[in-house]
Order: C-alpha cells, then structure tokens, then sequence
C-alpha cells in the first residue's frame, strides 16, 4: 500500500498541483489538516483535495477559518489571513471544514509479512490537536502513549520525526543536496520501532527550504520517503498580494520559514 500524506497545504494551490503531479500513483491519501488559512487559494485547495482525500484531520487553522472558534490566540498576520478565508468561503467549503475530526484518526496498512501496521493521523500532537512537536522531549509522551507504532503528525511545518526503540531514541531531519530541483529521502521503518513523522508542510515550509514537502508511506516496503518538490512561488506569491492579504504572507514562502 502506497499513502501520500499531505499536511498544512495552507491554501497554496500552486503548491498542491505540484505535489500531487509529483507523487506518482497512490492507494490513499491521508491529508493532515489546516488546509486553509495564509494562502490566497482556500475554494480552489478544498476543491481537489475534497473528493482524492482517504482521511483528513481538521487542523488548528482549519477549525478557526470556520469559524468555529476564535482567533484570538494567532498573530495579527494569522488573525487577518483567518478572516479573510472565513470571509471568502463557499457555504460548501464551510460546512465540509465544520463537520471535520480533530484526530487522532487510526487506520491499518498491510504489511509485507501480512500483517497489519496500526497507524495514528493527527494534526498537532496525540495528546492534543493544538500542541507542537517541535523537540524530542515533546516527542517523548506521545512516543509513550500512542497505541500505534506509525503516527503522522503536522502543525510545525518541517519535514522529519523521531523514532524510538528500546532505550534508543532518534530525531529525525532529513538533509537535502539542494534547494532548487525535486529530490526525495527514504526512512527505514525496521519492525519494533516506534515513529513519529512529519511529512513537513505542502504550502508553507518552515525548514528554511522553500519547495513544497510531502511524504509517501510505502507499508509493503517498511519504509516513508520524503519528498521536496519545487513550484511556481512567484505565481502563489502573487495571488498573496493581489488578495491584500499580508505581504508577510508572500514574503515567507520564499525564505522557507
């Protein structure tokens, strides 16, 4: 079983047309969450990712461009891309975000020995939606608790994980040659392990690498393979600016954080 996962495509649409071009064929999408929010696509973004995602989580910024709750605790610059997205909307879109799981969701994979991999989707963190894995000592209660060997994860838009066996604990980041063609990376997921893993963010990367990030679960080959992919910035840049929204906006997507 090949699962494209995807998280934080923050209405970038340039973004997902180039992930979704890149990532070949596939047997289920696991979409992570915040969809929308800082980018100038929200209506375009849902409306292809609605009918091809297996399973979505709803994400932090998802929830609140639906208003169903408040923004105060973003910044003036996530404030303002919020209630733009609310303001802009479809009532379809609306009802779809409204209606979404805030996780974790569990699904199974097969695996080569037949046997089924017990997986955990999540926006933020297991233990709550909202919470950040940043550092292995935020990796170390979910690590402890999931019920699921595999979990992905979302929410701070870099590519990587941590992975734990024993008395042996990891923290993942893959390291890329360069910043400008599609290059990907293969995680091993050996048997007794325990992982969790970001497939980094599809619209808004903050690993200081601007090219949209996407991960490919390949439960058959035990593995994950991170994947960098470039795209048109200058066009998503420029639906930023000709919405109004913050010129922070446009600006980061070519810093990478």
């Amino acid at each position: 079983m090949r699962a494209l996962i995807l998280s934080d495509i923050h209405a970038n649409l340039e973004a997902l047309n180039a992930v979704l071009a890149a990532a070949g064929k596939w047997d289920a999408l696991w979409n992570l969450g915040d969809m929308v929010g800082y980018g100038a696509s929200p209506n375009q973004v849902l409306d292809i990712i609605r009918p091809l995602a297996t399973l979505t989580v709803r994400g932090n910024h998802d929830r609140v461009c639906c208003g169903l709750s408040s923004a105060v605790n973003f910044n003036p610059t996530a404030r303002a891309a919020a209630k733009w997205t609310l303001a802009k909307l479809t009532p379809d879109n609306l009802e779809w975000l409204r209606a979404l799981p805030q996780g974790p969701l569990e699904t199974e994979a097969p695996t080569a020995d037949s046997k089924a991999m017990r997986v955990t989707l999540v926006h933020g963190s297991p233990l709550n939606e909202d919470q950040y894995i940043h550092t292995m000592r935020d990796a170390w209660a979910p690590l402890q608790q999931s019920t699921a060997p595999l979990t992905f994860f979302g929410h701070t838009h870099v590519q990587g994980g941590f992975s734990q066996k024993q008395q042996d604990w990891l923290e993942l980041r893959p390291r890329f040659a360069g910043r400008t063609d599609a290059e990907s990376l293969v995680l091993p997921i050996p048997p007794g392990t325990r992982h969790l893993i970001n497939p980094g963010a599809v619209g808004q990367p903050r690993d200081y690498d601007w090219r949209a990030a996407f991960a490919i679960y390949d439960s058959l080959a035990g593995e994950v393979v991170f994947h960098r992919v470039p795209y048109d910035l200058r066009r998503a840049q420029g639906r930023i600016l000709m919405a109004r929204l913050p010129e922070r906006l446009a600006a980061r997507l070519r810093e990478g954080r």
